[in-house]
Formats: structure tokens, C-alpha cells, sequence
């Protein structure tokens, strides 16, 4: 199925192998992620993952055949959604958040295909949107988190500028701001102060946002231990680029500061 481009939502086909069956879904947003994904996939199977909550992925045009939807299927996948337009992550995940609303859920968990995070976690999330938090941040930084391998680079620059300057911005403390291993009420996505689905929000600049604007109109929000672990040897499983990557999220983190991307 082909769902055409609206504002705010960009075209995308849909991959349905299961309609709704859970309150919640998970979101994970890839890119030719190769193996990193079955991986990941394999152990939300292994640890139930599917009967808390719905597994929808947000590709953004694989190319690497890791999506072959018979290896979906058998890795419990609900739905594949393939962007088919312009935008990278921010685009993928307002494809997948208008999906999610449309179908119904109470709350959406993001969590990143590289098989980085805990995917085990997921009912922690859950059982905190049914407490009635609007924003929980997934850390490897508070009592219980684990801090895997973290390049030292990325761990200097989460504590001393990115966690700083959302906190700053959130006018409530967070830990962990780079993490997209996340959940969202509908609540928070659905109210008239927030306004997720605009094209404005192409790369990195939906999670910096929705990353503060909870607690900005009055939400509540929280976080929860997770373990984020990078590999001992090889390359840094990331889509973002020393310099170039680095000073773009630079930019957005002052612009979400300035309050450039608030409706």
C-alpha cells in the first residue's frame, strides 16, 4: 500500500503483515543497518518483546536487502514502512508517528536499528506511559543504566554540552539527550502545543525538540535506566559524521534552545 505525501507526513509504502494487536508500538528507524537489525530483532524475539507491544519498522529506502519482508515476518515485525521522499530520521519518524496515531496507540516507544540499546527494556517504558508520563528518556547515565564502550568523544560531549543544553532548554534535568531509545504518550503527540508532522523536522531536529517541549507546556517526564553498548573493535555504528554531523546537531541543539522549532 502507498500512502502519497501530506503535509507533514511524507510519502511512504506500508508493508503490513498484521494489523493492530497491542496498546503500544515500537518504532525503529534504519537505514542499511545489515545484520545490526536481525540482530536487534532476534533479541526483542527472544525476549517477548512482540507481546507488549507492536514492532513497526521506519526505513528510510534500504537498499542492503535486510528488509526482505519474509525475514520480517519471521523476526516478528508488525509493519514495514519505507520512505519514498526526502529526509532522513525526522522524516522516518513522522512517517511512523502519523501511522502510529492513526492506528490507534496509546504510546509510542523509538528505539535506534543498530542494535546499540536494550531492546529488552521496552516494558520498563511501557509500564511508565501507563503511570502517565508523557516523556520517558531512556539513559545509560542514571542508577542502573550501563555505559558500554561510549567513544570518549561522544561521552565528553553528551555530559558536557548536549545533556546541559536540553536540560537548560527542558527547564528540567536529563542525563542522557543524544539517546532516541525513548517513549512518547499520545497524549504529548497529539496536543495542539506540540505538533510533530511538520516537514520543518528532516534530520535530527524531532528528537532534540520533542526532547524538551514536554516539560515546556506542563507534561511530565522521566528517566529510566537503560544499557547502551558500542562494539570493542570495528566502526562506530552511527549516521552521523565527525564534523559535518557533529555541527549540524550543534546548530539544531541552539536553534531547539531559541525555540525556533516550537508551532
Amino acid at each position: 500500500m502507498v500512502f502519497e505525501r501530506q503535509k507533514g507526513v511524507p510519502r511512504f509504502y506500508c508493508n503490513e503483515y498484521e494489523g493492530k494487536t497491542k496498546d503500544y508500538c515500537v518504532l525503529i528507524p534504519i537505514i542499511n543497518e545489515g545484520n545490526r537489525i536481525h540482530k536487534e530483532l532476534a533479541r526483542a524475539r527472544k525476549a517477548g518483546i512482540s507481546e507488549h507491544a507492536d514492532i513497526i519498522i521506519c526505513d528510510g529506502g534500504s537498499n542492503d536487502g535486510s528488509t526482505e519482508d519474509e525475514l520480517m515476518k519471521k523476526l516478528q515485525v508488525n509493519t514495514l514502512l519505507v520512505k519514498d521522499d526526502e529526509g532522513k530520521q525526522g522524516a522516518q519518524l513522522r512517517m511512523g508517528i502519523w501511522f502510529a496515531l492513526q492506528r490507534g496507540y496509546e504510546g509510542i516507544i523509538t528505539i535506534d536499528g543498530n542494535n546499540k540499546d536494550s531492546i529488552e527494556d521496552i516494558p520498563r517504558f511501557i509500564d511508565k506511559l501507563k503511570e502517565g508520563y508523557d516523556l520517558i528518556q531512556g539513559s545509560r547515565f542514571v542508577k542502573g543504566g550501563k555505559a558500554v564502550n561510549t567513544p570518549f568523544i561522544r561521552l565528553v560531549s553528551v555530559r558536557l554540552i548536549h545533556a546541559p543544553v536540553i536540560s537548560l532548554t527542558a527547564r528540567q534535568w536529563f542525563t542522557d539527550t543524544t539517546n532516541a531509545y525513548r517513549a512518547y504518550s499520545r497524549r504529548y503527540l497529539t496536543d495542539e502545543r506540540v505538533q510533530p508532522l511538520r516537514d520543518i523536522f528532516m534530520t535530527y531536529e524531532l528528537l532534540a525538540y520533542l526532547s524538551v517541549r514536554a516539560t515546556r507546556i506542563g507534561m511530565k517526564a522521566c528517566e529510566i535506566p537503560v544499557t547502551r553498548a558500542y562494539p570493542k573493535k570495528g566502526k562506530t555504528p552511527t549516521k552521523i559524521s565527525f564534523f559535518k554531523g557533529n555541527s549540524e546537531l550543534m546548530k539544531i541543539l541552539f536553534a531547539n534552545l531559541l525555540g525556533k522549532y516550537n508551532p
